[in-house]
């Protein structure tokens, strides 16, 4: 695992061969947010870093329900008990039980990539776009999957964005195709929403990204645009 702080975020880079993850921790002035939970195996680092940092983890807000992204929530759960609050996107709530029927206005393509279905800790808060987490600002982004957030630190605007772009493998946003590292490409429910989604998040001029898969960007907005123009292109 590699560690990155940059601003008030610690980036926590799993790198497993082929597929590296990341998961954040997000300083607050007593404790710690984390934002998703990784792979399985995800938890013993977690745990050890927030010991480094010196705060408690008191929140546990997942971007989505896909499996790299929600691994360790069990063990992070048991480890933690009553001491966190899990929050998830309330669209996404439904995808964690099992149910990948589509809503009214969703379209008909299905939803993809692995959610898993062992998964027994159910949040305590469901999360509405707007929503404040401490510094975090809750951010509708579907697109990857019908309920994915991201979530903009008010502070400085760094920017958390779960899967809506990755820079593993090229900047891209989410379902446009980068060989080097497909892999969300092949997990994305719907390019054309994510595409509006990406321009939303742009908005909000963030000055540092950070995604679900890849290096953190500074200063990110040149690449942002980019990125758009290509998947429009595509």
């Amino acid at each position: 695992m590699r560690i990155t702080k940059l601003n008030n975020i610690y980036q926590l880079a799993f790198m497993p061969r082929f597929f590296p993850v990341n998961c954040y921790l997000v300083e607050e002035e007593e404790y710690l947010t984390l934002i998703d939970a990784g792979l399985s195996f995800s938890k013993k680092a977690i745990l050890k870093t927030a010991a480094y940092i010196g705060k408690p983890i008191r929140k546990i807000v997942l971007t989505h329900v896909h499996s790299d992204h929600i691994g360790a929530l069990d063990g992070l759960k048991e480890e933690l008990l009553d001491d966190v609050e899990v929050l998830l996107p309330k669209r996404e709530a439904k995808l964690l039980t099992g149910d990948l029927s589509l809503e009214k206005g969703e379209g008909n393509r299905p939803v993809k990539g692995g959610i898993p279905k062992n998964i027994t800790t159910r949040p305590d808060t469901l999360l509405v776009d707007g929503n404040q987490i401490g510094s975090l600002s809750a951010i509708h982004s579907p697109g990857h999957t019908p309920g994915m957030m991201a979530f903009l630190d008010i502070r400085n605007n760094s920017l958390i964005a779960g899967d809506a772009f990755q820079t593993r493998g090229g900047m891209a946003v989410s379902g446009d195709m980068r060989w080097r590292f497909p892999f969300p490409t092949w997990a994305t429910w719907n390019k054309e929403v994510a595409i509006d989604s990406a321009e939303r998040l742009l908005n909000y001029k963030p000055s540092l990204l950070a995604v679900g898969h890849g290096d953190l960007i500074i200063d990110p907005e040149k690449k942002m645009v980019q990125a758009i123009e290509g998947a429009k292109n595509y």
